[in-house]
C-alpha cells in the first residue's frame, strides 16, 4: 500500500522535475511603434477650382455669392454591348475594364424590357456603369482632360451639342484604349462608352463656362 501511495504522489508531475502547471513561456509581445497615417494627395484640378476658378466664375457670370458658383456633382460612365446577349462573359471583361479606368467597381446593368427583334429579355444583363463623386470624380476628370482626350484619333474638340439644357454635358467615346489604365495586349474587343458630367449649373451657359474653365477642349465655332 505504501508503494502505491508513492506512485500516486508521483503522478501529475511534469517530466524533468518541473512544477505542475508550468508550460513554455510566451514570447514577449512586439513593441508597437507609432501608427502610420497616409495622407491623400490633393487633386490638382480640384485645388485649382477652389483657388482660382471660383473667383473667376463669379466675375464672369455676375454672381454675388460663392454658393451660386456652379460645381461638379457627379460623373456617370456607362457602356453596353450587344455581344452580352449571346456571350455573357464578354460583359465581365467590359466591367473589369471600366473598373480599371475609374478606380471603382462597376455595377452590372440589366434590360428594363424585352425586345424580340434583338432576342433581348427583361432583366438580362447588357451593360455596366459607374457613378463617381467627390475626389474620384475630380481625379477621373483630370485624367480624362489631360491624358485620355489627347490620345483620341483625329481629335478636333468636343461638340457643344452635348448639353442637355440644364448644365449637364454628355459625351461619347468610341474606344476604351485611349485610357492609359487599359493594357492594349489584353483587350479582347474595342468598346465605346458614354460619359455624363452632371453639374449644379442652372443652364447651359453656366455649365459651359464651368467646364471650359476646368480645361474641357470644346470645339471652336
Amino acid at each position: 500500500m505504501a508503494d502505491e501511495k508513492k506512485e500516486n504522489k508521483g503522478e501529475g508531475r511534469p517530466k524533468g522535475g518541473g512544477k505542475a502547471g508550468e508550460g513554455k513561456k510566451a514570447a514577449p509581445a512586439a513593441a508597437k511603434g507609432p501608427r502610420q497615417v497616409f495622407e491623400s494627395v490633393p487633386i490638382q484640378l480640384h485645388v485649382k477650382y477652389k483657388k482660382e476658378i471660383v473667383g473667376s466664375l463669379m466675375k464672369e457670370l455676375g454672381l454675388k455669392s460663392k454658393m451660386q458658383v456652379p460645381s461638379l456633382s457627379k460623373i456617370v460612365i456607362n457602356l453596353s454591348t450587344a455581344e452580352a446577349v449571346k456571350n455573357p462573359k464578354v460583359l465581365n471583361n467590359a466591367a473589369e475594364e471600366l473598373s480599371a479606368i475609374t478606380g471603382q467597381k462597376a455595377v452590372i446593368t440589366k434590360s428594363k424590357k424585352s425586345i424580340s427583334n434583338f432576342k433581348l429579355r427583361e432583366g438580362m444583363p447588357i451593360g455596366a456603369m459607374v457613378t463617381l463623386r467627390k475626389e474620384r470624380m475630380w481625379s477621373f476628370l483630370e485624367r480624362l482632360i489631360h491624358l485620355s482626350l489627347p490620345r483620341v484619333r483625329d481629335f478636333r474638340g468636343l461638340s457643344l451639342r452635348g448639353f442637355d439644357g440644364r448644365g449637364n454635358y454628355n459625351m461619347g467615346l468610341k474606344e476604351q484604349i485611349i485610357f492609359p489604365e487599359i493594357d492594349y495586349d489584353k483587350v479582347d474587343a474595342v468598346r465605346g462608352m458614354n460619359i455624363t458630367i452632371c453639374t449644379s449649373a442652372g443652364n447651359d451657359n453656366q455649365g459651359r463656362a464651368l467646364l471650359e474653365s476646368l480645361g474641357m477642349p470644346f470645339r471652336k465655332r
